[in-house]
């Protein structure tokens, strides 16, 4: 057999570049390493309706802050002029005592959002501390604490509410205790379910051995691998909280007059609707707009989470 010459091709440094990128470019990309919140942003800030809902969060918690400050009106002041429609006065109009709609409107903001976001801070801190607890310790204390998130489970939420603010009669403070009197036995769920999950792992039982105790291993080791669960979850129980009280308002079980909240506004502006529709329009429109921007963010970041539940 003839013995054939192979003939190879002489390999240069150029046929290893990448190609439509520059040098100096690819190795800052070889270079960088995304942490996973780093990776959850970047994911995050490519929903375009998370961002909206963001942008309309923090425009909606400023005026808030900021109108009843500055405004030139109080919330409760009776200016004599009444179911004034909407101008360069009275930007949202007045209703039939007199009283500026758009104070009133962000006045009743700085209720609705302090009653959603402590209920749900609440809701949170229980929780947590109940489905970490349950999870971690496993066996009988588990099945007790919750069979005991069942019973309340089973009572139907606006029920227990309405019961709790007609025994406590209506006000701030019994608004957030009846919001949160069962509100946490979901974030308590999805925390133990989180738990169960991780409480196996080589690093958690290596702590254990080692004799971390119960609130070391909640706190350094089942807490923050479960935060994003936990971040979501917080993000929807916001805007439930907001329609709850807004609906119990609606229905005078609210916070008093003259304390504005949207739920008292929106059911004061109901009895006006043919002869002042936007007494009712302003508020309802903010309620609706806060949850769909809350929702709009806690479905981006449960995607941004988990890139697997994105369409």
């Amino acid at each position: 057999m003839a013995k054939q010459d192979l003939q190879f091709e002489k390999l240069s440094p150029e046929k290893f570049k990448i190609v439509g990128v520059k040098q100096d470019e690819s190795e800052k990309l070889a270079d960088r390493s995304l942490s996973f919140w780093k990776e959850v942003f970047l994911r995050f800030s490519q929903n375009k309706l998370a961002i909206f809902g963001i942008i309309a969060l923090v425009i909606i918690t400023l005026l808030a802050i900021f109108v009843p400050v500055f405004s030139p009106y109080s919330y409760r002041e009776q200016l004599g002029v009444y179911n004034a429609p909407p101008s360069a006065s009275h930007w949202f109009g007045t209703d039939d005592l007199g009283r500026d709609v758009f104070v009133r409107v962000w006045q009743g903001a700085r209720i609705s959002l302090f009653i959603g976001i402590t209920a749900a801070v609440i809701d949170l801190i229980i929780g947590v501390l109940w489905g970490s607890i349950s999870g971690l310790a496993g066996g009988r204390l588990d099945n007790i604490m919750m069979r005991i998130a069942d019973v309340l489970s089973a009572v139907p939420y606006l029920l227990v509410v309405i019961i709790l603010l007609v025994v406590l009669e209506p006000g701030l403070l019994p608004m957030i205790i009846a919001l949160s009197i069962t509100g946490w036995i979901n974030m308590a769920r999805i925390v133990r379910g989180e738990v169960l999950s991780i409480k196996n792992q080589e690093y958690v039982l290596a702590a254990r051995t080692l004799g971390a105790s119960t609130w070391h291993l909640i706190e350094r080791h089942l807490v923050p691998n479960a935060l994003g669960a936990i971040l979501v979850t917080m993000t929807l129980t916001i805007p439930s909280a907001i329609f709850t009280e807004s609906f119990l308002s609606y229905l005078g079980l609210g916070v008093p007059a003259p304390t504005a909240s949207w739920g008292t506004m929106a059911s004061e502006g109901n009895k006006a609707l043919t002869s002042a529709p936007w007494r009712l329009f302003f508020p309802a429109f903010f309620i609706s707009l806060t949850i769909f921007a809350f929702n709009a963010v806690g479905d981006g970041l449960r995607d941004a989470l988990d890139p697997k539940l994105r369409k």
